[in-house]
């Protein structure tokens, strides 16, 4: 009787255990740090909502009912991005996955008119959800979207020497696995002054959390992969960094070499 109750418990506990490994992420949880949902419906309704761009609205309630919805930069972050574009007077831009388009769409409205985002996926099915927003807000001139995988577009563009330091900006959010490859990639094609930001570089708060903390196998991954990235850049003496606790948490970059 002791044997099979002692079973029975350990069945029980380890159910529950797989009961509270939920996903950092998902449609039913805003992307935010800020765990106090009052203080983040004041801050959309306050400074975010009252200023959003139509099509950005048009476009970020359009991905918010894809299954994956979660994974787009929600609008704190795009005013953001659009906001330190203007202030660097940036015209050439990178980014490095791009789902909807909704951080396209934020860099492409920011930009002057003869401005470029080369924008990289690896699935043209979820970028052209957006596409029709980005032509209707009349800036589908300024978007060079490229299907693939990352690495060897990133590849394929700095063999070229005309794009060496060619970009003033550049925006990751895409597998974090990748991060550091793509960082060393980045820093080949942004200029000297130019900025680099990386998404999701606080991944829910994970990184805080002790290493046997209940997540899911992936977000394990994803927070050592997010971890090892932190370390990395703090370490790097090629950039200037600040990371800010807003969205998912974001790591800007100035490359000073």
């Amino acid at each position: 009787m002791a044997a099979n109750g002692g079973d029975a418990n350990g069945v029980s506990s380890a159910l529950e255990a797989k009961e509270l490994k939920t996903e950092i992420h998902s449609n039913d949880s805003p992307k935010t740090l800020l765990k106090n949902d009052a203080l983040y419906e004041y801050m959309l309704n306050t400074m975010v909502y009252p200023r959003e761009n139509e099509f950005m609205r048009e476009l970020r309630l359009i991905t918010k009912k894809h299954t994956y919805g979660f994974m787009s930069s929600p609008p704190e972050e795009g005013q953001l991005l659009s906001l330190l574009l203007k202030v660097i007077g940036a015209k050439d831009t990178i980014e490095v996955g791009a789902f909807t388009g909704c951080s396209v769409l934020a860099t492409a409205l920011a930009l002057p008119d003869d401005g470029r985002v080369v924008a990289i996926d690896v699935s043209r099915e979820y970028f052209d959800l957006g596409l029709p927003v980005i032509k209707k807000a009349g800036v589908a001139h300024k978007v060079d979207f490229r299907e693939g995988p990352a690495m060897p577009i990133l590849d394929e563009l700095f063999a070229d020497e005309a794009n060496e330091g060619r970009f003033d900006f550049a925006f990751v959010d895409a597998d974090k696995g990748s991060y550091v490859e793509y960082h060393e990639r980045l820093l080949r094609l942004v200029r000297a002054g130019g900025v680099l930001a990386y998404d999701n570089t606080l991944w829910g708060g994970s990184v805080a959390l002790e290493d046997d903390s209940a997540l899911t196998e992936s977000d394990q991954d994803i927070r050592r992969s997010v971890m090892a990235f932190n370390a990395m850049i703090a370490a790097d003496p090629r950039v200037e960094a600040v990371q800010l606790p807003v969205a998912d948490g974001v790591t800007l970059c100035r490359r000073i070499a």
